[in-house]
């Protein structure tokens, strides 16, 4: 009996893209669910639907009416889990980022290799291990990190992270003081055990950072140049 293919919605509002990633996708082994706006999307996401929910999602940002952005913050304030998988344009910076603060978990901007969107969702697919129950907070200074409840502070003010961001500081969090190259996050945090050209640390990174800074707090969380990044117990220079 072989395992069912992974279940992927695709969701663009250009005519030629949908075809091209149904295609190729099919070809990877997907099975491929497309929707033509947000409105649509949000039907095949919702779990009452008639069919199958997706395991993953296919997001272009920038859709006419409902945008990809407002999509995943529906998905994500509903509690929905699904992984999300960005589309932007080469140029759209300000579009990316409000995508990945809204809870998006990765992002590719156009045009782009199929191979790489391929290896980039199966990154996706994969599972974490699971928090056992019972398992102490992590401390590093003032940063609190409880994996098991999903809750993190600095300096006892609650950090509202998306759930990519709540898995980068526990990262950060399990190794403290530790200097993290880019390629070891890519891998603990994204799943990537493949060579990427992507920001995507760096552009995280700073949401973290940003958020952890609020209201003044010192900086814990460094940028090591050339090497990576670390979270440290005492503070730093802004």
């Amino acid at each position: 009996m072989t395992d069912a293919p992974p279940r992927v919605l695709v969701v663009d509002d250009d005519p030629s893209i949908r075809r091209a990633l149904e295609r190729g996708l099919r070809l990877a082994g997907y099975d491929v669910t497309l929707a033509a706006d947000g409105a649509r999307a949000l039907e095949l996401i919702a779990v009452d639907a008639a069919a199958p929910t997706p395991q993953v999602v296919v997001l272009d940002v920038a859709m006419p009416g409902i945008s990809g952005i407002e999509v995943c913050a529906a998905l994500r304030a509903g509690g929905g889990q699904t992984p999300v998988l960005m589309l932007s344009a080469r140029n759209e910076t300000a579009d990316r980022i409000a995508g990945l603060e809204s809870g998006a978990d990765d992002y590719l901007v156009k045009p782009f290799d199929l191979r790489e969107l391929d290896l980039r969702l199966r990154a996706l697919l994969r599972r974490r291990p699971e928090v056992r129950p019972g398992e102490p907070a992590l401390r590093v200074g003032p940063v609190t990190v409880d994996a098991a409840a999903h809750v993190a502070t600095c300096a006892g003010a609650a950090l509202e992270l998306t759930r990519r961001e709540f898995a980068l500081l526990e990262v950060f969090a399990r190794n403290p003081g530790l200097v993290l190259t880019r390629d070891q996050l890519l891998d603990r945090v994204w799943g990537y055990d493949f060579e990427v050209r992507t920001d995507v640390v760096d552009t995280f990174v700073s949401y973290l950072r940003r958020k952890l800074e609020a209201d003044g707090r010192p900086r814990v969380l460094h940028t090591v140049r050339g090497v990576g990044f670390v979270l440290r117990s005492m503070g730093g220079p802004r």
